[in-house]
């Protein structure tokens, strides 16, 4: 069984067994092959998945089931009575609120880039930036819009500001608009490429605590549950 979420930029896959290069490999559990290559490769490859979900998928499952069955994998999730789980990606934001292990509320915001990470892509490699140059700054730029973010930016760097504090201010304001999008609670459990950017989590810790899922909670929630779970 081939499991994918296929995102703008990157797809994360879950197989059942060895299924590419080791380059793309992140890491083996039991008998599941983790992987993250470019979403470019998985048509150029042909690569069939049996369950997929994201923007680049042909066959796509719903995300924010996929995202909501892959978080009630995570037992402190389930044991936490209030937990709030953020998805940050390319291309949107969503998250699920979980009371008691149960199903409680949700939102999902495909309409703005300004709290994407394509966004964040794109002012790296346009300021010929690394991420690991970015850093926590108190300063925040309001990117309630992604255009006028990008010309506080631009304006900062004329002014004298190197890119890389620019930018990080620009990723501040993507963290406070993520967690008041989540409706400010004082925990939340992150996922999406984003859980890589240091910038991003230092500036989310800011306002309440980030507990850190990783990349795959929607490829994990496309897997059958395991036998015996009970999460009703």
């Amino acid at each position: 069984m081939i499991y994918l979420d296929a995102g703008t930029t990157y797809s994360k896959i879950i197989a059942d067994g060895e299924l590419l290069e080791k380059s793309y490999l992140m890491g083996v559990h039991g008998q599941k092959y983790y992987y993250i290559l470019p979403s470019s490769l998985v048509k150029a490859r042909s690569i069939a998945a049996d369950r997929s979900c994201g923007h680049m998928a042909l066959a796509s499952e719903n995300e924010i089931i996929a995202l909501a069955q892959g978080a009630r994998r995570n037992e402190n999730i389930l044991q936490d009575e209030h937990a709030t789980v953020l998805d940050l990606g390319s291309r949107d934001a969503k998250w699920i609120k979980f009371r008691g292990g149960k199903f409680h509320d949700m939102d999902w915001n495909t309409s703005c880039a300004s709290s994407t990470g394509a966004t964040v892509e794109m002012l790296l490699k346009f300021y010929n930036t690394q991420a690991e140059e970015l850093s926590f700054e108190k300063e925040k730029f309001a990117v309630t819009c992604g255009i006028f973010g990008m010309e506080k930016i631009m304006d900062s760097i004329s002014s004298g500001i190197t890119p890389a504090v620019a930018i990080s201010k620009f990723v501040h304001g993507i963290a406070y608009n993520a967690w008041n999008f989540c409706k400010k609670p004082d925990k939340i459990y992150l996922s999406g490429g984003f859980c890589e950017n240091k910038c991003l989590v230092d500036s989310l810790r800011n306002y309440c605590e980030v507990v850190l899922l990783g990349r795959f909670v929607l490829c994990e929630g496309l897997m059958p549950e395991p036998c015996g779970a009970n999460h009703a």
